[in-house]
């Protein structure tokens, strides 16, 4: 109740009382009334009312009155930055950025001009003609604020842009690429600072679809880059510039890419930036080979250049082991570097057609197709390559069980037809050959065609839909390991990210969540980081994150992208959000508990600190999910340094600590996690008179407050044992200062609390 009887009206009333501000406003510990500014003890309010704004700058008739002069701040020079209170700034605006929501806007990665720079690029005149339209004449940089580079997928409009605003931009402008994170383009969404150029992929048809209203308030932001000396570059889909409304405005330039650089001048610079100058006079020499690069993407182009590399690594391989005698002498008759080029620059469609015929009988001279289970041996070899015998022959056996045309025979864990059948066929020897590979003299497959298993691998998943699920099933089960660097994971990454969309990763996910999360992470961790499919990657992770049967794999993949120590600003944020979306919905104790380990795994470095520490103030703002900010608490309170607990040390975050753990001792779910952890700050001090002494004055507060009994009897019996330097017992010296003498017969500390 209040001092009288009744509380009299002030014009601005003081906020609420929340438990850990404010703190130890008159040593109550809340129990008594709190005495406002202007309050005496019994007396009236002795403060001066507070005229409304609009009073304080004009009388009735519209006079300004002498009193009360503003502020009045004289600034020497236009850079001056003026934080605070002050009202008025006597000089020159040079310019005005009403931005507010700091924390909506788009983040991305700045870019290192000279690297960008460095980087190989082929601007043939396919890119000749847009490049032009892009530029000033007369200054040589961009021609309008806002930029708008419309191309099919593929063709490289990305590289495009960075490279122009690298060319033609000053070198004091910051260069950042943004990422839409978004779930539709908004103006409001886009960053604006002084001197800055930013790039935008906008390239999926769920969240970037563009509008007339987006481009009219567009051209009204391209206004305010232009008074910042800013730049802006988006980068479209050609599938999403489809409504007849979106052409050009104000502010805006628009230009379109109509085909990709000649395929084999991005090969060549590909190889030359990487160190292999000596392939490019080798492919120069190879006409087959370069007629199979007449016609590829931008994309295709730099994936092509990789192809020649390590058809080049393969070739070499071969020739080492052929000279050591590990390869059959049959096999020693090796391709040249030019057959091995041009076979694996081919798309081997025709020579695929023929293997996969409509009919399915069994081999003859006549009819090259294949029967079922000499198409699953052949999967099961583009998938291991060069593998002994018997992996290769569980591994395709594996394939027909899942398919459905064989049983397993029982006891060899090896799928056969029926014995007389089997019997009456060809040997495993002859299918083998059959289907492209050799047998050396020590029982090993030998089938040196990576390119060409590729391509067996991508005509199966796009001319037969209904074996896509069939071969992520057995493409789970024969990972061995749970990183790229596994063929099968590498394969599983490689199909489901063809086709650019989330449909393969959602069939993917309901197969290996079950039994192979690890597997299952792997591959998303490959996805996120793909330019093509990151956003969906992303999306899909999100709608995850959001079931417990999905958390474990999202969890692992969340870690290790935190726990990285060159991931972006953007990139962290996003793996943020799904923890805390996980820890928000998930009411499974052993998921929440993967999520605090996960959390405690990223407190051990700087920057996953920080972000923890954002974690626990955005919750204590109201900012946050409670349960994600609590757990971010949690673990930095594992963060420690020289003995002393982090956030009880002289460097210790802006954080409210003591409000956060009286809330969590608060809730009896969290109280059980946080005692021990309190416990453990305390035997690290103990040793240490004067620090013990500052944690003992620190935690008291919190355990005085609303409903802390339980919990402080609870804590102070696990104190027990602990004693400080000086042989007094930690859990009594709690116990003295928190229980009252009256009341320490009726609450022992070693008995049962009432």
């Amino acid at each position: 109740m209040s001092d009288s009887q009744f509380d009299p009206v002030r014009p601005q009333q003081s906020d609420p009382y929340k438990p850990g501000t404010n703190a130890e406003r008159n040593g109550s510990n809340g129990w008594l009334p709190w005495r406002r500014p202007g309050h005496d003890g019994h007396g009236e309010d002795t403060t001066e009312p507070v005229p409304s704004p609009a009073a304080q700058c004009f009388d009735d008739q519209g006079a300004t009155p002498a009193e009360p002069v503003p502020d009045v701040l004289e600034t020497a020079g236009a850079q001056t930055n003026v934080h605070g209170d002050v009202e008025v700034v006597a000089h020159r605006i040079e310019r005005l950025i009403m931005e507010t929501r700091k924390q909506d806007l788009l983040e991305g990665v700045e870019l290192d001009r000279g690297q960008l720079l460095k980087q190989p690029f082929v601007r043939d005149p396919q890119w000749a003609a847009a490049w032009e339209q892009s530029l000033d004449p007369a200054t040589g940089r961009l021609l309008k604020p806002v930029l708008i580079i419309v191309a099919p997928r593929s063709f490289g409009s990305t590289t495009f842009a960075l490279r122009l605003l690298a060319e033609h931009t000053s070198d004091d402008i910051r260069l950042l690429k943004l990422d839409a994170d978004w779930s539709a383009p908004k103006r409001g969404r886009l960053p604006l600072e002084k001197a800055h150029a930013f790039q935008l992929d906008l390239k999926d048809p769920g969240n970037d679809q563009l509008s007339a209203d987006f481009l009219d308030a567009l051209s009204a932001h391209a206004e305010d880059l232009r008074d910042c000396g800013s730049y802006l570059v988006l980068t479209v889909a050609q599938e999403l510039w489809n409504d007849h409304r979106l052409s050009s405005r104000a502010g805006i330039r628009i230009v379109h890419l109509h085909a990709a650089p000649e395929a084999q001048q991005v090969v060549e610079a590909h190889l030359h930036a990487n160190g292999y100058a000596q392939l490019v006079t080798e492919l120069q020499s190879f006409p087959k080979a370069q007629a199979s690069l007449r016609g590829l993407t931008a994309v295709a182009s730099v994936r092509a250049a990789r192809t020649v590399v390590m058809a080049w690594q393969e070739h070499t391989r071969v020739h080492q082991s052929s000279s050591q005698g590990q390869v059959h002498a049959a096999v020693e008759e090796q391709v040249s570097l030019e057959d091995r080029i041009t076979a694996a620059l081919t798309d081997w469609r025709d020579e695929l057609d023929r293997l996969f015929g409509e009919t399915a009988t069994l081999h003859s001279g006549d009819d090259p197709s294949l029967p079922v289970e000499d198409r699953c041996l052949l999967l099961a070899l583009a998938v291991r390559q060069s593998v002994s015998v018997p992996d290769v022959a569980r591994s395709a056996g594996k394939l027909q069980e899942i398919i459905g045309h064989t049983q397993m025979q029982p006891g060899t864990g090896v799928a056969l037809a029926p014995v007389p059948s089997a019997f009456a066929g060809r040997g495993l020897r002859r299918r083998i050959h059959d289907v492209g590979a050799d047998v050396d003299t020590q029982d090993n497959v030998v089938f040196d065609r990576p390119a060409y298993g590729r391509a067996i691998l991508e005509y199966v998943w796009d001319n037969y839909d209904v074996m896509r699920k069939p071969l992520l099933t057995w493409l789970i089960e024969s990972a061995d390991n749970t990183d790229l660097e596994d063929r099968a994971v590498e394969a599983l990454a490689d199909l489901t990210m063809r086709h650019g969309t989330a449909d393969h990763l959602n069939v993917l996910g309901s197969i290996a969540c079950p039994g192979k999360p690890g597997v299952l992470s792997a591959v998303m961790e490959s996805a996120v980081h793909n330019e093509h499919i990151g956003r969906l990657a992303w999306a899909t992770l999100y709608r995850w994150a959001g079931q417990d049967e999905y958390a474990p794999a999202v969890i692992s993949l969340c870690r290790r992208i935190l726990e990285e120590g060159s991931v972006t600003t953007s990139t962290a944020k996003m793996a943020m959000v799904r923890l805390r979306r996980i820890a928000h919905t998930t009411r499974d104790t052993a998921t929440r508990d993967s999520v605090l380990a996960a959390f405690e795994g990223i407190a051990q470095t700087p920057a996953g600190a920080t972000r923890l520490v954002t974690e626990v103030r955005d919750w204590q703002q109201d900012k946050a999910s409670a349960r994600g900010g609590s757990l971010a608490f949690l673990a930095l309170m594992s963060a420690g340094g020289d003995g002393t607990p982090w956030l009880m040390s002289a460097t210790a975050p802006d954080i409210d600590v003591q409000r956060a753990v009286q809330d969590l001792l608060s809730a009896p779910d969290t109280a059980t996690e946080i005692i021990p952890r309190l416990t453990a700050w305390v035997r690290a001090c103990a040793d240490d008179p004067d620090a013990y002494t500052r944690l003992r004055d620190r935690l008291l507060p919190s355990l005085r407050g609303h409903k802390m009994f339980q919990a402080g009897m609870a804590l102070m019996r696990e104190l027990e044992g602990i004693s400080t330097t000086d042989g007094i017992s930690v859990a009594d010296d709690f116990y003295h200062h928190l229980v009252d003498t009256r009341l320490q017969a009726v609450f022992p500390l070693k008995g049962d609390a009432a």
